[in-house]
């Protein structure tokens, strides 16, 4: 039987530690790499908010799983959960192309990706993580 705390936790400690390898990437301009961690970070985040009331599933798309609960959070957070899981949505195309290019181009996952977009998926990792504190502590959950 799972823990929702200890899983909660669980996914808070590893989405932050993906969001910070995404900001280390960023810093040395390897684009792929910080790419690659803010997608982890925000399915993470996705995850974390998941595991209070089920057990996340193991897709890179968590966005259908958060959709469905969002009835069972008060209503005054339901659209940044909503902001939230439609990120992950979009990220979640990112898993493959980040772990194989695209073949058919033979284009590899570091000759796909910019500053401009690395940096805007940055935020956007960065985003999430503030949606999640947001939930967090409007639930009275401080972590």
């Amino acid at each position: 039987m799972i823990d929702p705390i200890g899983e909660l936790e669980y996914r808070l400690a590893l989405a932050n530690e993906h969001l910070r390898r995404a900001e280390m990437y960023c810093q040395v301009s390897d684009w792929a790499g910080c790419v690659h961690y803010s997608q982890l970070s925000i399915e993470n985040f996705a995850k974390a908010l998941i595991s209070m009331y089920e057990v996340p599933t193991w897709s890179h798309d968590p966005s259908n799983q958060l959709l469905t609960l969002l009835s069972q959070l008060p209503e005054d957070l339901r659209s940044i959960v909503r902001e939230l899981a439609l990120m992950s949505r979009e990220m979640a195309v990112e898993h493959a192309r980040l772990t194989y290019g695209e073949p058919s181009s033979e284009l590899t996952p570091g000759m796909l990706y910019d500053r401009d977009y690395a940096s805007a998926l940055l935020n956007k990792a960065r985003r999430a993580r503030d949606i999640v504190n947001t939930v967090l502590r409007r639930l009275g959950i401080e972590k």
